[in-house]
């Protein structure tokens, strides 16, 4: 039997970020010859090349948010309407760790108004049962995405300590399946998202109405059965619960139809020479030491 391709499905935003702040914390932001910021940049790039050589996928894809109004805005003003503007320092790497993911020839999907999640709940849905698939995040929200051939690789310490997350692991930790981690969401909301669900519901309350009626709407359909308080609760919130619902779905439906060798792994070698002229030295020791194999 053929073994099946294995795509490493990475969130570029979220590897941005995480190293962005973690090389800033301490003052460092390793500019180039122009002054510009790249210590996310560069943190983004050992990452997923770090990723690569630890996960051995035979192909990958990069996701990427495409700025900060999504069609989760129209739905709820206070989606995300939290989070503080993105440090100066950060924001010129935004597009420069786009082109330089391109650069490298990994492929790089981005559809203004969608998430990154978003596209990457769609591939997953558009390679299931033809591709085993890891996604490389530090999203929980994502966990809703675990399926048989489906993987998570939560980022938890520098370039390569990772807690994954299989299907079977989601089961035996939370007993219910993860399609229905979204249902958990709409009651608990997500303050990091800006989004608040029921107030009063935590994650333990929450978790158990699902255990018991699978869904949002079984809930509501059986509120006679909760106790009072729990029902006040519920009906106070009811838009917002059914609002909250809506936002922590991640949505599988964007088409892409490209073959898969449009997602084959690049030839580092290629690059080695363009990275080192733009000034990427750190990015070029990775490529070396993991992939000596392309030294020319």
């Amino acid at each position: 039997m053929e073994n099946k391709p294995h795509i490493l499905l990475i969130d570029g935003m979220a590897l941005l970020f995480r190293s962005f702040f973690a090389t800033s914390a301490m003052g460092h932001f390793f500019p180039n010859n122009e002054g510009v910021p790249t210590n996310g940049v560069q943190g983004f790039a050992r990452h997923t090349l770090t990723a690569t050589s630890i996960f051995n996928p035979t192909h990958m894809a990069v996701c990427w948010d495409m700025g900060a109004h999504t069609f989760r805005n129209d739905l709820f003003d206070g989606y995300k309407a939290n989070r503080p503007a993105p440090a100066p320092e950060l924001v010129p790497q935004f597009d420069m760790t786009r082109e330089l993911s391109e650069l490298i020839g990994w492929k790089n999907y981005g559809i203004p108004g969608m998430e990154a999640d978003d596209l990457i709940g769609s591939l997953v849905s558009e390679w299931e049962g033809k591709a085993d698939m890891t996604i490389v995040t530090g999203d929980k929200d994502l966990l809703q995405l675990l399926r048989p051939g489906v993987k998570i690789a939560f980022m938890k310490k520098g370039y390569n300590i990772y807690d994954i997350y299989s299907e079977e692991r989601f089961v035996e930790e939370y007993e219910i399946t993860p399609e229905r981690f979204v249902e958990v969401k709409a009651f608990t909301g997500d303050a990091s998202d800006g989004y608040p669900g029921v107030k009063g519901i935590g994650p333990k309350t929450a978790l158990k109405l699902v255990k018991e009626y699978g869904t949002v709407e079984s809930v509501l359909e059986s509120l006679n059965e909760l106790t009072p308080g729990m029902r006040k609760k519920i009906e106070t919130d009811m838009e917002m619960l059914h609002l909250s619902k809506q936002l922590a779905q991640i949505h599988c439906e964007i088409e892409f139809n490209d073959p898969l060798e449009q997602l084959s792994l690049p030839d580092y070698s290629v690059v080695r020479e363009q990275l080192e002229e733009k000034g990427y030295s750190m990015i070029v020791r990775q490529l070396n030491s993991l992939f000596p194999e392309y030294i020319a």
